[in-house]
Protein backbone atom coordinates (compact mmCIF):
# COMPACT_ATOMS: atom_id res chain seq x y z
CA UNK A 1 0.00 0.00 0.00
CA UNK A 2 2.88 2.36 0.73
CA UNK A 3 4.25 1.77 -2.80
CA UNK A 4 0.90 2.73 -4.37
CA UNK A 5 0.88 5.89 -2.25
CA UNK A 6 4.35 6.79 -3.50
CA UNK A 7 3.24 6.29 -7.11
CA UNK A 8 0.21 8.50 -6.48
CA UNK A 9 2.46 11.21 -5.02
CA UNK A 10 4.80 10.98 -8.03
CA UNK A 11 1.83 11.30 -10.37
CA UNK A 12 0.24 14.22 -8.49
CA UNK A 13 3.58 15.97 -8.09
CA UNK A 14 4.47 15.73 -11.77
CA UNK A 15 1.04 17.04 -12.83
CA UNK A 16 0.70 20.00 -10.46
CA UNK A 17 3.74 20.76 -8.33
CA UNK A 18 6.61 20.01 -10.70
CA UNK A 19 4.64 20.80 -13.85
CA UNK A 20 7.12 20.73 -16.72
CA UNK A 21 5.79 23.89 -18.37
CA UNK A 22 4.75 25.99 -15.39
CA UNK A 23 7.40 25.05 -12.79
CA UNK A 24 10.35 23.58 -14.68
CA UNK A 25 9.90 25.71 -17.82
CA UNK A 26 10.45 22.81 -20.20
CA UNK A 27 8.43 22.35 -23.39
CA UNK A 28 7.77 26.06 -23.88
CA UNK A 29 8.04 25.96 -27.71
CA UNK A 30 4.96 23.79 -28.34
CA UNK A 31 3.24 25.38 -25.35
CA UNK A 32 3.35 28.79 -27.01
CA UNK A 33 3.10 27.57 -30.61
CA UNK A 34 0.20 25.12 -30.51
CA UNK A 35 -1.96 26.81 -27.90
CA UNK A 36 -4.06 29.05 -30.14
CA UNK A 37 -6.96 26.56 -30.30
CA UNK A 38 -8.13 24.07 -27.68
CA UNK A 39 -8.57 21.30 -30.29
CA UNK A 40 -4.94 21.46 -31.43
CA UNK A 41 -3.76 21.77 -27.81
CA UNK A 42 -5.63 18.56 -26.91
CA UNK A 43 -4.13 16.80 -29.95
CA UNK A 44 -0.62 17.93 -29.04
CA UNK A 45 -1.22 16.91 -25.43
CA UNK A 46 -2.30 13.42 -26.49
CA UNK A 47 0.73 13.04 -28.75
CA UNK A 48 3.11 14.24 -26.03
CA UNK A 49 1.43 11.95 -23.48
CA UNK A 50 2.02 8.89 -25.63
CA UNK A 51 5.62 9.89 -26.42
CA UNK A 52 6.49 10.76 -22.80
CA UNK A 53 4.97 7.56 -21.40
CA UNK A 54 6.68 5.34 -23.96
CA UNK A 55 9.95 7.29 -23.72
CA UNK A 56 9.95 6.86 -19.93
CA UNK A 57 9.45 3.13 -20.31
CA UNK A 58 11.91 2.52 -23.14
CA UNK A 59 14.68 4.82 -21.88
CA UNK A 60 14.53 3.14 -18.47
CA UNK A 61 14.98 -0.27 -20.11
CA UNK A 62 17.77 1.05 -22.34
CA UNK A 63 19.56 2.71 -19.40
CA UNK A 64 19.51 -0.30 -17.08
CA UNK A 65 19.48 -3.04 -19.73
CA UNK A 66 22.12 -1.74 -22.15
CA UNK A 67 23.98 1.41 -21.12
CA UNK A 68 24.87 0.51 -17.52
CA UNK A 69 25.78 -3.17 -18.12
CA UNK A 70 28.08 -2.08 -20.98
CA UNK A 71 29.36 0.86 -18.90
CA UNK A 72 28.50 3.40 -21.61
CA UNK A 73 26.29 5.76 -19.60
CA UNK A 74 28.02 8.71 -21.29
CA UNK A 75 25.92 7.93 -24.39
CA UNK A 76 22.69 8.44 -22.44
CA UNK A 77 21.61 11.73 -24.03
CA UNK A 78 22.30 10.60 -27.61
CA UNK A 79 20.56 7.26 -27.14
CA UNK A 80 17.56 8.85 -25.40
CA UNK A 81 17.16 11.37 -28.25
CA UNK A 82 17.23 8.51 -30.78
CA UNK A 83 14.55 6.63 -28.85
CA UNK A 84 12.39 9.77 -28.66
CA UNK A 85 12.89 10.48 -32.38
CA UNK A 86 11.68 6.98 -33.28
CA UNK A 87 8.61 7.35 -31.06
CA UNK A 88 7.76 10.73 -32.57
CA UNK A 89 8.06 9.34 -36.10
CA UNK A 90 5.61 6.59 -35.13
CA UNK A 91 3.15 9.11 -33.60
CA UNK A 92 3.47 11.36 -36.65
CA UNK A 93 2.61 8.50 -39.02
CA UNK A 94 -0.39 7.45 -36.90
CA UNK A 95 -1.79 11.01 -36.69
CA UNK A 96 -1.21 11.62 -40.40
CA UNK A 97 -3.22 8.49 -41.27
CA UNK A 98 -5.94 8.77 -38.63
CA UNK A 99 -6.52 12.55 -38.47
CA UNK A 100 -5.13 14.57 -41.38
CA UNK A 101 -6.79 17.76 -40.05
CA UNK A 102 -5.02 17.45 -36.70
CA UNK A 103 -1.80 16.62 -38.54
CA UNK A 104 -2.07 19.87 -40.53
CA UNK A 105 -3.08 21.87 -37.45
CA UNK A 106 -0.07 20.66 -35.46
CA UNK A 107 2.18 21.45 -38.41
CA UNK A 108 5.86 21.76 -37.62
CA UNK A 109 5.29 21.33 -33.88
CA UNK A 110 4.56 17.61 -34.21
CA UNK A 111 8.04 16.62 -35.42
CA UNK A 112 9.46 19.13 -32.94
CA UNK A 113 8.34 16.82 -30.12
CA UNK A 114 11.64 15.08 -30.88
CA UNK A 115 13.54 18.12 -29.64
CA UNK A 116 11.00 18.99 -26.93
CA UNK A 117 13.19 19.31 -23.88
CA UNK A 118 10.31 18.14 -21.67
CA UNK A 119 10.38 14.66 -23.23
CA UNK A 120 14.14 14.31 -22.82
CA UNK A 121 13.87 15.96 -19.40
CA UNK A 122 11.43 13.39 -18.05
CA UNK A 123 13.64 10.52 -19.26
CA UNK A 124 16.71 11.98 -17.56
CA UNK A 125 14.81 12.92 -14.38
CA UNK A 126 13.57 9.33 -14.10
CA UNK A 127 17.17 8.10 -14.06
CA UNK A 128 18.44 10.90 -11.77
CA UNK A 129 15.64 10.31 -9.23
CA UNK A 130 16.42 6.56 -9.35
CA UNK A 131 12.80 5.64 -10.03
CA UNK A 132 12.02 2.00 -10.71
CA UNK A 133 10.23 1.06 -13.96
CA UNK A 134 6.67 1.63 -12.68
CA UNK A 135 7.59 4.91 -10.97
CA UNK A 136 9.35 6.12 -14.13
CA UNK A 137 6.28 5.26 -16.21
CA UNK A 138 3.95 7.13 -13.86
CA UNK A 139 6.30 10.11 -13.69
CA UNK A 140 6.27 10.22 -17.50
CA UNK A 141 2.48 9.95 -17.64
CA UNK A 142 2.08 12.60 -14.92
CA UNK A 143 4.51 14.97 -16.62
CA UNK A 144 2.61 14.56 -19.90
CA UNK A 145 -0.75 15.08 -18.22
CA UNK A 146 0.65 18.20 -16.56
CA UNK A 147 1.87 19.43 -19.96
CA UNK A 148 -1.57 18.71 -21.44
CA UNK A 149 -3.33 20.47 -18.57
CA UNK A 150 -1.16 23.55 -18.97
CA UNK A 151 -1.44 23.77 -22.76
CA UNK A 152 -5.23 23.18 -22.82
CA UNK A 153 -5.85 25.77 -20.08
CA UNK A 154 -3.60 28.22 -21.90
CA UNK A 155 -5.36 27.57 -25.23
CA UNK A 156 -8.74 28.19 -23.61
CA UNK A 157 -7.53 31.48 -22.18
CA UNK A 158 -6.03 32.51 -25.52
CA UNK A 159 -9.31 31.79 -27.29
CA UNK A 160 -11.11 34.02 -24.79
CA UNK A 161 -8.48 36.73 -25.16
CA UNK A 162 -9.15 36.92 -28.91
CA UNK A 163 -12.66 38.10 -28.09
CA UNK A 164 -11.52 40.58 -25.43
CA UNK A 165 -10.76 44.25 -25.79
CA UNK A 166 -6.98 44.31 -25.36
CA UNK A 167 -4.81 47.38 -25.97
CA UNK A 168 -3.14 47.19 -29.38
CA UNK A 169 0.48 46.96 -28.10
CA UNK A 170 -0.45 43.88 -26.03
CA UNK A 171 -2.42 41.99 -28.71
CA UNK A 172 -1.12 38.61 -29.81
CA UNK A 173 2.14 37.32 -28.42
CA UNK A 174 2.71 39.92 -25.66
CA UNK A 175 -0.58 39.12 -23.91
CA UNK A 176 0.15 35.41 -24.37
CA UNK A 177 3.45 35.79 -22.52
CA UNK A 178 1.81 37.79 -19.74
CA UNK A 179 -0.89 35.12 -19.44
CA UNK A 180 1.71 32.32 -19.35
CA UNK A 181 3.55 34.17 -16.57
CA UNK A 182 0.37 34.57 -14.54
CA UNK A 183 -0.46 30.89 -15.02
CA UNK A 184 3.03 29.98 -13.82
CA UNK A 185 2.51 32.07 -10.67
CA UNK A 186 -0.83 30.30 -10.13
CA UNK A 187 0.87 26.88 -10.41
CA UNK A 188 3.41 27.98 -7.80
CA UNK A 189 0.47 27.91 -5.39
CA UNK A 190 0.72 24.11 -5.45
CA UNK A 191 4.23 24.21 -3.93
CA UNK A 192 4.17 22.67 -0.48
CA UNK A 193 1.09 20.55 -1.28
CA UNK A 194 3.20 17.42 -0.89
CA UNK A 195 6.02 17.21 1.63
Amino acid sequence: MEYIGKIFLILLSSILINNFVMSRFLGICPFLGVSKRVETAVGMGAAVTFVMAMASLITYIVQYGILEPLNIQYLQTIVFILVIACLVQFVEMVIQKSSPTLYKALGVYLPLITTNCAVLGVAIINIDEKYDLIQALFNGIGAALGFTLAIVLFAGIRERLELSDIPKPLKGFPIALITAGLMSVAFLGFQGLIK
